[in-house]
Order: structure tokens, then sequence, then C-alpha cells
């Protein structure tokens, strides 16, 4: 079992909220921006820091949160955006970390 605490910063789960307009659930992240926990209700339950414009009860099951993990040295917050290069846009690429194969198509982990 998690020890939750005061101050702990969380990510709330998409899995039961409601939204006004229809997304398409696969296309949607697992999980949302990163709050604080104000207090620990129960073993199992806890109080977020919501803001007003989200309409849920901020106290949720702890089975509906997950502990936020600040980003890796190396990793990247945001997609690079393509160089242009003769009209035609094109990404620079550093180096070649890992390639496989994906029904038939070569995909690339890159640097």
């Amino acid at each position: 079992m998690k020890e939750w605490k005061k101050g702990d910063k969380v990510m709330l789960s998409m899995k039961d909220l409601v939204f006004k307009e229809r997304l398409v659930k696969k296309l949607i992240e697992r999980y949302i921006e990163l709050y604080i926990v104000e207090e620990i209700v129960s073993r199992n339950a806890v109080k977020l820091k919501l803001p007003v414009s989200m309409r849920i009860h901020s106290v949720v099951n702890i089975n509906r949160i997950v502990r936020y993990r600040e980003l890796v040295k190396e990793q990247r917050a945001k997609e690079l955006k393509p160089v242009e290069v003769n009209g035609v846009e094109e990404w620079e690429v550093e180096k070649i970390l890992n390639k496989r194969k994906v029904r038939g198509v070569m995909k690339y982990l890159v640097h």
C-alpha cells in the first residue's frame, strides 16, 4: 500500500471523468494535471486541491491517483518542431538509440 502525506504531488486518473464534449477514450491521456494532496481523509481516500472549474468532488479514492514523477534529466517535456529545408519539413536527429519493426513499419528511437 502506498503511503500518502499532505503536500504530495499527484496526477488524477481520467477513467471515470465525464466531459461535455465527446472524447475518443483511447486518444485521451490516462492521467491529468498535477494536483496537491490537501488532507488524508482515511486509509483509502485523500482530499485534493482542485481548481473551481473542475466540477468533481475533491475527495477521491487512492486508486484514482498516481504519484507525480519529475522528468528525467534528458527526457523532453515537449515535442520538437520540424525544421524547414528547401520547403520540406524535416527533423534533425542527433543519434539513433534503437529501432524495431511494428506491423511492417520501421520505428526509430532518436535523440
